[in-house]
């Protein structure tokens, strides 16, 4: 198992904001203020400090750690291709790399390079991904996916393709692919005040211990800005409940606590008052009587107001409307009654008059003497009548109608609405309505309060005046001129009246021993609770602050790195040995840094033994003041190296731009050692640097490592189009002839098409490529290579096949003339008429057979030297 693998193990076991805080460090080389203001965030919400933003932290998972590979598992790059939403890289590419030794894959900027590499480093689960992956730029967002790619691979000869898609989980077996990373290496100050070397991955604890040491000093911050201030509510401690919930004010204390003893009724507020009154009484049962002696006047008030109000209520009101109404429905029935029995003709006026019923009842009660024998009026045709006593005749008929009407319900009814009526109406006009409030009782009301002595007399006039007005209403039956019953101050009154009655009960109490010192600490509750009203914010902030300190002690338990610690010690007993201090020396010594040496260096603390590769540098300063930059990239790519030695694994590697930073020297020193790992091991370079080009593949040839050469080049159909070709000026002389063949093929289409301006353009240019051509030539195959530009070894050993005649200098110097004649600027600006196709050809031929010429010469120059050499040497023959 890796560094890598045993951390992201250890981390699902830390705390969710530890293990996010691990993803990051293992993502990026340094992390942002905004990254550690996350991860304060992610801490504080898991000890209860919610995070207004809703971060939510995401835990360092194994898909996202390379796997080691082991010495019985062997996997080898094939290609990579089908890449989609990549920057603008064309589609159906492929770019194959060799299986062995080293693949250069040149691209300059704007190439497409960067697509591929990003999409490796991802698909490898190389530490470097702070660089995204844009899709196309020029598609719509909606059309626009995640990046993919297709690998081939060889794992243990058996051929297989591996989808990748970013987001995704990258596959396992890329993941064996070391990729180059300018974090391979760090170097640190240590408690002990010495550089000390830190394996590839180890650098992520310490990293991690500096977050925990950077989130403490916020802790620390936001932890004195939460300090309580209780100037406000000091004086308030004693032996109230408010007093004691002031000296126990800490994290555990509730809010509702402290707002439910703030809460003041009104009838609390008035209970405090009458306390503080009665305790400040000279005379409390003195007082008391005549508090007694008011409540009851009052009180008679109270009992009068109410009988007075149900005399003129509603229901009062009701009752009599009610009464007329029924009264005038029954006189109008009688009357139709009445009118009816008239309407049968021959009577005289005013017959079933209230004059005419009197008659008949006298008639009636006359008959009971006379006709002792006989039921009135049912008397018979031969009686007298018993008010004209002449024979009745058909007047007994008459009598009989007479009795029906007088004996009809209308009429009974009628009398009996105007009874009840009359009787509730005497009782009610004769009821007095008046309160009987004299001045002296007014003026006691106005003392305790104003506005209800007012609103009382007011309302005596007002039941006086409706009492009035209704009895108007049942003569005149005009109801509306009733106004609406007026609110009394009946209740109002007995508020008052209850109140007086218990400050009396209080200034008895208060007026013994016992019930004083009750009234005494009553009194000392209701005005803490009353003063702690005006300072309740206060104080609840003060409940907010003591809890967020106790919260935040806690996030200060949880950045200790005593974990951290015992885990970096125990991984780098495990990693750093002698072995591992033997191969950074001697890569630190390849790469032309062998004066930064290290050492191992141990120590025992309570029985357990510690150790530290030691860089030998100057104390005063930090690596970053002391080492270039140069320095810095050469120790990372011999970190990187010794690293990937130490292990079993052959499995290749993976170098972006390896020699950024780095001078001519260290370049050379880079090329030699990358060309000496790929006779053991797949290695794949991409390179923007011609020079580091140019060395890689004179190294590889040196060491006899089969190189592959890629460009990555822009096209119609995009960028990223994989060329097996490099460009032109890394191109050795045979090939730049053979680029220049395939260049003339497409001037002779354009000049056959009549676009003189292009054919004049493109023939310049193909010139001024041949005049470079023949430079590369005198360097290469006149002078052997024994000198090239940019590389400052001089190959003497190649002289032997240099031979340099009076026709060479004349031919180098025609053709560089001619080519001159017709380089782009000149033949362009000075209207030189240029060569037709036929005659370019001729002249790129022309170095070719050249080539070929001195080429042979000096194969032959060289075997007769090397034989005439032999001869000379002492002991040959």
């Amino acid at each position: 198992m890796s560094i890598l693998q045993e951390i992201q193990k250890w981390s699902s076991s830390l705390p969710a904001w530890q293990s996010d805080a691990i993803g990051r460090l293992f993502e990026k080389e340094e992390l942002s203020i905004e990254d550690l203001d996350d991860l304060y965030a992610l801490l504080k919400d898991e000890h209860g400090l919610e995070d207004p933003k809703g971060r939510k932290a995401s835990r360092l998972s194994a898909d996202q750690i390379p796997v080691s590979a082991t010495s019985s598992t062997q996997i080898e790059l094939i290609a990579m291709k089908d890449l989609r939403n990549v920057n603008r890289i064309a589609p159906d590419q492929r770019l194959p790399f060799s299986p062995q030794g080293l693949t250069l894959i040149y691209g300059d900027n704007g190439s497409g390079k960067s697509g591929y590499s990003r999409v490796l480093k991802r698909a490898c689960r190389a530490r470097d991904q702070s660089e995204p992956i844009h899709p196309n730029a020029f598609l719509q967002p909606e059309k626009a996916g995640r990046a993919e790619a297709t690998f081939e691979v060889d794992i243990n000869k058996s051929p297989k393709e591996l989808a990748w898609e970013d987001g995704k989980v990258a596959p396992e077996a890329l993941s064996a692919f070391a990729v180059f990373d300018s974090r391979c290496a760090r170097s640190y100050l240590d408690s002990e005040g010495d550089y000390a070397y830190v394996p590839y991955g180890l650098d992520i604890l310490e990293g991690l211990a500096d977050v925990c040491k950077k989130i403490k000093g916020k802790i620390d911050a936001e932890y004195t800005q939460s300090t309580v201030d209780d100037t406000a509510y000091r004086d308030l401690v004693g032996e109230t409940k408010v007093g004691k919930l002031i000296s126990g004010l800490s994290a555990k204390t509730k809010p509702e606590q402290v707002i439910a003893l703030a809460t003041i009724t009104e009838v609390e507020k008035a209970r405090h008052t009458e306390l503080e009154k009665s305790l400040k009484e000279g005379n409390p049962k003195e007082k008391a009587a005549q508090l007694r002696l008011r409540a009851r006047r009052i009180a008679k008030v109270v009992k009068s107001a109410t009988e007075k109000q149900s005399i003129v209520g509603d229901a009062a009101f009701e009752k009599l409307r009610k009464l007329v109404e029924a009264n005038d429905i029954a006189q109008k029935a009688a009357q139709l009654a009445a009118q009816k029995f008239n309407d049968e003709g021959g009577l005289l006026p005013g017959t079933g008059s209230k004059a005419w019923k009197e008659l008949f009842e006298a008639a009636r009660r006359f008959a009971v003497e006379a006709y002792q024998e006989k039921t009135f009026p049912d008397l018979g045709p031969g009686s007298q009548c018993p008010l004209c006593q002449q024979p009745l005749k058909e007047g007994a008929e008459r009598l009989l109608r007479f009795e029906e009407f007088v004996q009809q319900e209308a009429e009974k009814k009628a009398e009996a609405s105007k009874k009840a009526l009359s009787d509730e109406y005497k009782l009610f006009a004769e009821r007095n309505v008046s309160l009987g409030i004299d001045d002296e009782l007014y003026t006691e009301l106005e003392v305790i309060d104003k506005e209800l002595a007012t609103d009382t007399r007011k309302f005596n006039s007002e039941i006086l005046a409706r009492h009035a007005a209704i009895k108007e209403a049942v003569s005149t039956k005009d109801w509306g001129q009733v106004l609406a019953m007026p609110a009394g101050p009946a209740t109002r009154l007995q508020s008052w009246v209850d109140k007086l009655n218990a400050e009396a009960d209080t200034l008895d109490k208060v007026a013994e021993e016992e019930g004083r010192a009750t009234a005494k600490k009553e009194f000392a509750e209701l005005d803490a609770r009353i003063q702690l009203v005006k300072v309740k914010g206060a104080v609840l902030t003060a409940v907010e602050r003591l809890d967020r300190q106790a919260k935040l002690r806690k996030c200060q338990s949880a950045v200790k790195t005593n974990a951290i610690s015992k885990k970096a010690t125990e991984l780098t007993q495990k990693v750093v040995s002698k072995d591992l201090e033997s191969a950074l020396n001697r890569e630190f010594k390849s790469l032309g840094v062998g004066n930064l040496q290290v050492c191992l260096k141990s120590r025992t603390d309570k029985g357990k033994a510690f150790h530290k590769l030691k860089l030998d540098l100057p104390q005063a300063k930090t690596p970053g003041d002391i080492l270039s930059e140069g320095e810095q990239r050469a120790i990372a790519i011999g970190s990187f190296l010794a690293e990937a030695n130490i292990g079993e694994s052959s499995t290749g590697v993976v170098f972006d731009d390896p020699v950024s930073s780095l001078d001519h020297k260290r370049r050379e020193r880079v090329a030699r050692r990358l060309a000496q790992e790929a006779s053991r091991r797949q290695v794949i370079v991409f390179t923007h640097d011609l020079y580091f080009l140019d060395l890689l593949i004179h190294e590889a040839e040196k060491a006899g490592v089969p190189v592959e050469k890629q460009s990555l080049i822009r096209r119609p159909e995009g960028f990223g189009v994989a060329d097996p070709d490099l460009p032109f000026e890394g191109m050795n002389t045979k090939a730049r002839v053979g680029y220049l063949r395939n260049k003339q093929q497409q001037i002779n289409k354009i000049y056959k098409s009549g676009d003189e301006p292009e054919h004049r353009k493109q023939t310049a240019d193909a010139y001024r490529q041949l005049r470079i051509a023949w430079e590369r030539a005198i360097e290469e195959v006149l002078l052997r290579s024994v000198v090239l530009r940019f590389r400052k070894g001089i190959e003497t050993q190649r002289l032997a096949g240099v031979m340099v005649e009076d026709v060479d200098y004349v031919t180098v110097d025609q053709w560089m003339s001619k080519c001159s004649n017709y380089a782009h600027d000149q033949a362009l600006l000075g209207g030189v008429e240029v060569p037709d196709p036929d005659e370019l050809l001729a002249d790129i031929s022309a170095l070719d057979e050249w080539r070929k010429q001195i080429e042979k010469r000096g194969e032959v120059t060289q075997k007769q030297r090397k034989a005439a050499s032999s001869m000379q040497t002492p002991g040959k023959h």
